[in-house]
């Protein structure tokens, strides 16, 4: 939370990010004059992106969006903090990257390949269990 260290600004060493957005606090300026005032900028942008992070954590096992809760919390932190401004840089670039595996057509001929495969198994499988046993159910169904 040093003032001093958001003052930087440097150019995306691998050059993917979009350029003219440095490093570094985008706070209004009449905060960053202050330190007192940039100070306690800093702790309420930690806390709020604190709490945004914990209630997607909490949502991993609970419906609701999550992942995505958890990264719009790096964004919030992202918006004063170098490391999280890292940190998003770098998802964003796996992302594509992922992203763009993922529309590989050699790629995407093996996914649709595997999924009829796995669906003619499944449908195999439950082929053979009416045949054996008919439509009745494994379990007894209570009346």
């Amino acid at each position: 939370m040093n003032a001093e260290s958001d003052e930087r600004r440097s150019a995306p060493a691998d050059g993917d990010a979009e350029p003219g957005k440095g490093l570094g606090s985008r706070a209004p300026h009449f905060i960053k004059r202050s330190r007192p005032l940039h100070l306690s900028w800093q702790v309420g942008v930690f806390v709020v992106g604190l709490a945004v992070v914990v209630a997607g954590i909490i949502m991993l096992p609970l419906p609701g969006p999550g992942w995505l809760v958890i990264f719009g919390g790096m964004a919030i932190w992202a918006t004063e903090f170098v490391w999280a401004q890292l940190v998003l840089r770098w998802t964003k670039r796996k992302v594509t990257e992922a992203a763009h595996r993922a529309l590989d057509p050699k790629v995407r001929r093996r996914n649709i390949t595997l999924t009829v495969l796995g669906l003619l198994i499944i449908a195999g499988l439950a082929g053979f269990y009416v045949a054996s046993y008919g439509l009745t159910l494994p379990w007894k169904a209570a009346h």
